[in-house]
């Protein structure tokens, strides 16, 4: 007597397959240990910052940065993300010193990337791109060199263009949200993963948010004169 193999239907193997997600989300979010928590919380809370061009982005950011170093070297074997997030924490050094008032009482203005500004931070990206690829393929047991070298390389240049204030680093940020929710859930970070679903959304409002600052900017000039010299 033979049996015939199970045939599922499309609208089956659909309803299977959220299943066995929404199963492997509840048990990653259960397995969670709680300083992966307190670094989600910490990177939600600077990302909100940041959509607010508040100046608190930075040390909201280092606290969660320093973790996910830990993190990504001891725990996961994302080695390219570890570097990354150990850049993150120097970078958010230099950002919080370039978003503080001088002593002339300015602050850096939100600007869009110029034509020379999009040329540097490409080849910035690729070369960063490459060189991340190359070492985790060569050097380290990566399992997912091509999806974490990306991912790093285009937060790279993000992390760059948001000290700078740069409209533009919404875009990179968009770019490393959507290929890390992916990437943290294969390696088993769920929740880690879930952040970068939070991120990505927060992404697109932060783009929209600068870009109403910057025409309202346009509009009003003396908007612009004041937003530089008093904004907190």
């Amino acid at each position: 007597m033979f049996f015939q193999p199970l045939s599922l239907t499309n609208h089956q193997k659909t309803f299977v397959n959220l299943e066995t997600l929404t199963h492997e989300l509840i048990k990653g979010i259960q397995t969670t240990t709680w300083p992966e928590f307190t670094a989600v919380f910490f990177g939600i809370t600077s990302v909100l910052y940041s959509r607010k061009e508040n100046i608190l982005v930075y040390p909201t950011g280092i606290i969660s940065t320093i973790l996910y170093t830990w993190f990504c070297f001891v725990w996961w074997n994302l080695y390219a993300e570890g570097s990354l997030n150990f850049y993150y924490t120097i970078m958010s050094i230099y950002g919080w010193y370039a978003w503080s008032k001088h002593k002339d009482g300015n602050t850096l203005p939100i600007s869009y990337n110029n034509k020379k500004d999009w040329i540097i931070c490409t080849i910035f990206f690729i070369v960063s791109w490459v060189v991340l690829y190359f070492v985790l393929k060569r050097y380290t047991n990566s399992t997912v060199p091509f999806a974490d070298s990306f991912a790093s390389a285009t937060a790279y240049t993000g992390m760059w263009q948001m000290a700078r204030k740069k409209m533009e680093n919404w875009i990179w940020w968009m770019l490393t949200n959507t290929i890390s929710i992916p990437l943290y859930f294969y390696k088993g970070a769920v929740f880690t993963s879930l952040q970068y679903v939070v991120f990505l959304v927060l992404s697109v409002m932060g783009w929209i948010e600068w870009k109403k600052k910057l025409e309202k900017m346009d509009d009003n000039p003396s908007y612009l004169a004041h937003n530089i010299i008093t904004r907190d």
